[in-house]
């Protein structure tokens, strides 16, 4: 999702954990129907992967107990590989990130950004994909750099990192609203440009709305030279997700990672992206400071992040 928040959000989500249902007990014993190498994965409950979400289709949805969009369908087949049930618990995002990091739940998907101060506080598992820098534009227009941008009436959604990012842009108009509706109004009634919105959002509006008469563009993202000038750019580059979990849960990030992994080698992850409407050459190729930014970090040295057509 969007979902790099401010750090005051994540921070101001350890306040929210009385959202979250309260979870079974710790028992050490595994049920009998659970293997004992799924129990000793270490869930809150043997056999069971505890889910916080909140409702952000078609990234995160809960529809019958169960979790469907890409994070949803990415963390279904990897929980099918390693034996869990999934047992989602719904929340909004700051409640999601307290869930984790008080471990009331094992894990939380739904476009969860990698970054340095979360990590802190929890695990991330190995991207399930790398979210480009969409824009959702008026068809017939096309803006391909941040230079394109100014003076431009420019939306996203309160809290939303680009409204940093489009602050920073000479000449443009902020246009923040309380949720990606008012983004596409407007943009439909002609008075915003460009919306900057999570990719697979934009993409669903294209469908759903075909009146609104928007297309889809990304933005090459700026130069380590434009983000050093500004550096509320960074937020105009790609960033990664992941699935986020406790810092206890060492055993099961590890093989919720080496399922990722493999997704993109057996081309599910390639799959599930188009399903959705995204493009895989987007969505599955790491840009160069992905590796760097955790390297050292949360990850080895000589960690490579996962990409297809290696």
């Amino acid at each position: 999702m969007n979902r790099v928040r401010s750090l005051a959000a994540a921070l101001s989500s350890l306040l929210l954990v009385s959202v979250l249902a309260a979870c079974g007990s710790d028992g050490d014993d595994a049920p009998a129907n659970v293997s004992a190498k799924t129990a000793a994965l270490g869930t809150i409950e043997p056999g069971v992967i505890k889910v916080a979400v909140q409702p952000y289709a078609p990234y995160t949805s809960v529809q019958d107990d169960k979790i469907v969009g890409l994070d949803g369908d990415v963390l279904t087949y990897v929980a099918k590989k390693l034996g869990l049930k999934i047992k989602p618990q719904v929340t909004d995002f700051a409640g999601m990130l307290a869930g984790v990091q008080s471990r009331r739940v094992d894990i939380t998907i739904g476009g969860v950004a990698w970054s340095a101060d979360r990590q802190k506080q929890g695990l991330f598992t190995d991207p399930p994909y790398y979210s480009p820098p969409a824009m959702a534009v008026r068809s017939g227009k096309a803006y391909k750099t941040v230079d394109d941008l100014k003076g431009l009436q420019l939306g996203t959604v309160e809290g939303y990192v680009w409204v940093k990012s489009i602050q920073a842009v000479p000449g443009a108009k902020l246009h923040a609203y309380p949720d990606a509706n008012g983004v596409f109004d407007d943009l439909g009634a002609g008075r915003v440009d460009v919306g900057f919105l999570d990719p697979l959002i934009i993409i669903a509006a294209q469908k759903e709305r075909p009146d609104l008469k928007i297309s889809t563009q990304y933005l090459t993202p700026p130069t380590a030279a434009q983000v050093k000038a500004k550096p509320a750019y960074e937020y105009f580059q790609p960033y990664q997700t992941g699935f986020y979990l406790p810092k206890k849960a060492t055993k099961l990030e590890k093989a919720i990672s080496e399922q990722i992994d493999a997704m993109y080698t057996n081309g599910e992850m390639e799959k599930l992206v188009k399903k959705y409407g995204g493009d895989p050459e987007q969505f599955l190729k790491p840009a160069a400071d992905v590796a760097t930014a955790r390297r050292g970090v949360d990850r080895p040295q000589d960690w490579t992040p996962p990409s297809i057509g290696q």
